[in-house]
């Protein structure tokens, strides 16, 4: 498993239960929300299901994670160098934010049909049926129900998390290298906890932006068929009439927590694999 992945799956697993505060129904008048919080999921997903209910439905992303981040990185270099006359030229930040929207648009093909398979089987445990037995029964299913339109439902919301979160990751990584690189040194001699500082905050604000699309989409994604005909408009509508604007930041503390330590290891991953690249491939 690649660094990226070792640094994404164990806190994204400890914290599946961002799903299911995205997706929990709204109370009953007088009667207590199913999860008052990030740690209170958390509490109860362990009490229900043990310990094997905090890793539910991460198959499907354990195994297009490293492809995945594969495709981010490769699309943000070929965003850059679309927009470069010459391999030297600086970017300006709003042109490094448009070569990470590039990397979005190419993630989305693999994020979305795990992304799927991995909210309804969170969903499922939530709720107490067992329709799935896991990742790959939750596929053959719903494409036997659904089709490849099944699979990747939910891939216009993943897009528009997706497309303006990478382009707000690659720049802020970008500017805050350049900003904590002391006076005189080249970025490329960033030490380690500077690194991991750049890229843990990268994260965060790759978050601030993906996280109300994220939650249309976990809505989207899980919802019964033909119950939202007008796509992510209908679900919009619907999550802002019923639970208020602020609903659209549900699993914000799930998300945060696992941002920083996830996204610093992240790009200390890719700068150790880019320097070794370039020592044993100098001329390529």
């Amino acid at each position: 498993m690649t660094d990226q992945a070792k640094a994404v799956s164990p806190l994204k697993n400890l914290l599946a239960g961002q799903v299911r505060l995205q997706t929990q129904p709204p109370s009953a008048p007088g009667q207590p929300p199913m999860y008052s919080g990030t740690f209170d999921c958390f509490r109860k997903t362990l009490m229900r299901e043990g310990l094997r209910g905090l890793y539910r439905g991460m198959a499907a992303p354990i195994i297009g994670v490293t492809p995945m981040f594969a495709v981010c990185f490769f699309g943000f270099g070929l965003g850059k160098k679309l927009q470069q006359k010459h391999p030297e030229d600086v970017l300006s930040y709003p042109q490094l934010f448009a070569a990470g929207m590039l990397s979005g648009v190419f993630t989305t093909g693999i994020m979305t049909p795990g992304e799927r398979i991995k909210c309804l089987l969170q969903i499922q445990a939530s709720s107490g049926e067992t329709k799935y037995t896991g990742a790959l029964d939750c596929a053959k299913k719903v494409y036997q129900e659904s089709g490849i339109r099944g699979i990747y439902k939910g891939t216009v919301l993943t897009l528009m998390r997706d497309v303006p979160a990478s382009g707000m990751y690659f720049m802020t990584y970008e500017w805050l290298k350049n900003i904590l690189t002391p006076e005189g040194k080249s970025v490329s001699e960033l030490s380690v906890p500077r690194i991991l500082a750049a890229g843990g905050f990268a994260g965060i604000f790759n978050w601030v932006v993906a996280i109300p699309p994220d939650v249309l989409k976990s809505r989207f994604q899980t919802a019964p068929p033909g119950k939202y005909p007008n796509g992510f408009r209908d679900v919009l509508t619907e999550l802002v009439q019923r639970e208020g604007v602020t609903s659209l930041y549900k699993g914000f503390n799930a998300v945060m927590i696992r941002a920083f330590p996830a996204n610093a290891a992240c790009f200390l991953g890719f700068e150790v694999a880019m320097k070794f690249l370039n020592w044993i491939t100098p001329n390529l």
